[in-house]
This record gives C-alpha cells, structure tokens and sequence, in this order.
C-alpha cells in the first residue's frame, strides 16, 4: 500500500515500494509527476489530498513509473519517451514537452529540462518557486540502471553536465528512487562514475538483474548497473 507524506501545504510524496511519485498543487491545478510502480489509483490517492484539476506529468515511462497513467486521457512526456511508453503498455494521449517548457499550476510555474540518458526522453523538473529539482532517475544514490536498450551513459554525463547549469536555482533534488531528498553536490559525484565508467577505470561485481547478468559499479554515493559487454555510448 502506498504511503503518503505531506511535505507541505502544497506539496506531497507518495511512496510505492521502492519507487515514489509527487503531487505538486498550484492555485488553479495540480501535477501528478509519475503514477508509481503499483498504484494504479494513483489518481484517486491524488484526488483525496486536492480538489483541484489533476494533470499528469512523467518524467520518463520505464514501468515503475508509469502504473496509474491509465488513469488519464492524457500525458505530459517528452516525445522520444513514448516508444518505451507503448511498449510498456501505456496508454492515452502524450502531450509533449522539451526543454524550456513550463507548465503552470497557478503561482506555481514547472520548468522543463531535458536529461537524456537513462531513457532517451527523461526530463527534470525545476519548480522555480520552492526551489526544487525533480530529478526522476537520473539523480538519486541508489542503482541507476544504465543496462538495455534505450541507456546511453555518455549522453546521461552530458545531461548532468547541463543540470550543472542550473545550480543555484534549487534547494533540494526530489529523486524517484533512494534517499530523499538528495542535494546538489550529488550531481558532480554521478559524473565522476559514470567518467570512470566510460573510460574503463572503474571495477564491477556481475549481479542478478530479473534474470540477466549486469554488472554493478558500486561507488560510496551511489551504483550504475550496466550491460556486460555492452559497447559504451
């Protein structure tokens, strides 16, 4: 069962296993930022905390984020997401979204940043107003996975690499997964894994992925499971 945490007035967590989601609520409607792993009422949860018009806002469609979209007849997402969408069986209508969009909710504007990597279409948010990050998960100290196809690691460092140049506008990074909040300086540490990563300098264990052999690479801040074998880009 999911567990739901106010954060603020405004502003909610709902937490779903190992995965959590987001209510934000401006002053005319508010932001379901992904619909979780198992709560496919993710909508009626959100709809016992507000009153007002929900949108529906992902920041990327791998399945443990995706499970109350169907919800909705509609779906922000960025446009090179859908593919792993529809593959995962989503359903409705994709309204897109790239860099530089906003998205207001009435005194609460959503700036959209585009981070590909971990998925071809993962966004950021930025709520410039309270000053958070929502990173889904591309910033997080958990295991990213960075395995199969659609991960791209040297794209996920160049799209840290342009969050960086949104420091300063933030105070906390809301991730998807691990531990919550995170801070900016965790955004530096994932470059430098992932550089190492890259460049052939870092050691891994071979673990069990849902049947697959991936290898982890372990670093104190956080882990990257990636393919065996894999050719890098």
């Amino acid at each position: 069962m999911a567990e739901i945490i106010k954060i603020s007035d405004s502003t909610w967590r709902i937490e779903d296993g190992h995965v959590r989601f987001f209510l934000f609520c401006g002053t005319s409607k508010a932001a379901l930022i992904d619909s979780g792993m198992t709560t496919v009422d993710a909508k009626e949860i959100a709809k016992r905390l507000t009153d007002l018009p929900m949108i529906m806002v992902n920041t990327h469609a791998d399945p443990d984020h995706i499970a109350g979209n169907s919800a909705f007849e509609e779906f922000y997402m960025a446009p090179d997401e859908e593919d792993n969408y529809r593959e995962h069986g989503g359903k409705g209508r994709l309204l897109p979204i790239c860099e530089g969009d906003i998205i207001d909710l009435g005194g609460r504007q959503l700036r959209i940043i585009d981070i590909p990597g971990h998925t071809p279409g993962s966004i950021a948010i930025l709520d410039e107003k309270n000053r958070i990050l929502v990173s889904g998960d591309s910033v997080q100290d958990g295991n990213i996975f960075m395995f199969g196809k659609r991960r791209n690691i040297v794209k996920y460092v160049e799209s840290l690499e342009h969050l960086l140049d949104y420091d300063g506008t933030y105070d906390d990074i809301y991730p998807m997964h691990g531990t919550f909040p995170q801070k900016q300086n965790q955004i530096p540490k994932l470059i430098e894994g992932a550089k190492e990563i890259i460049d052939g300098k870092a050691s891994g264990t071979i673990v069990d992925m849902f049947g697959t052999d991936v290898m982890l690479y372990k670093f104190p801040y956080a882990g990257f499971l990636c393919g065996i074998g894999e050719k890098i880009i």
